[in-house]
């Protein structure tokens, strides 16, 4: 996929004015390394499962979800195979794992762990992680605007799925019994997520 000119000019511009905030190109190489290969989410939903057992199940959907969505970016990659951000007027601050860019893995992954975590907690967790994710790719030069966007989107996809799928009698049968969803009364038609 083609960049075009106007989006490299539109990176630069973005990365001079979010470098001048201080401690922004730290901040962003922190989010890096935790978002790598959605390692620190996945973390952070074991976590969950270990410290929150009444939620077992539940933190372990937002661990496979997040793991789906960073899979899934890595697919649409090898199929789209942009390459990242390579031009003078954008300096690129963290290595990266490969030289494909759209969309964004971390902004995928992340997007999808923030919206799964905030249905188990009631945290919105989104609304704070995502954006400051999304601004940290640009920060460092490793991606455009349009791959961030991307994997935003990709990754609220996945979670909207993965949420929808999870507690289907299918994927609820194919689980350990510890991680099952609690079955509603006899003749209840409650939806699980309504108490959250």
């Amino acid at each position: 996929m083609p960049v075009p000119s106007g989006e490299v000019r539109l990176l630069a511009d973005i990365q001079r004015r979010l470098l001048q905030v201080p401690g922004s190109r730290e901040t962003a190489v922190t989010l890096s390394h935790v978002g790598e290969h959605a390692l620190g989410w996945m973390a952070i939903a074991g976590a969950g499962m270990v410290l929150d057992p009444a939620r077992r199940g539940r933190w372990a959907m937002v661990g496979v979800g997040t793991f789906g969505a960073h899979a899934t970016s890595v697919v649409v990659k090898r199929i789209v195979r942009r390459r990242r951000p390579a031009h003078p007027s954008v300096t690129v601050g963290v290595a990266t794992p490969s030289t494909l860019s759209f969309p964004s893995s971390h902004a995928t992954s992340t997007t999808a762990f923030a919206l799964l975590a905030g249905s188990v907690t009631g945290v919105p967790v989104a609304a704070g992680l995502v954006p400051v994710m999304l601004a940290s790719r640009l920060v460092l030069g490793v991606h455009y605007p349009s791959d961030v966007l991307a994997g935003a989107t990709v990754g609220a996809g996945c979670a909207a799925l993965t949420r929808a799928v999870w507690p289907t009698v299918a994927v609820q049968r194919l689980l350990p019994e510890a991680l099952r969803e609690a079955e509603p009364a006899a003749g209840s038609t409650e939806d699980p997520e309504e108490k959250r």
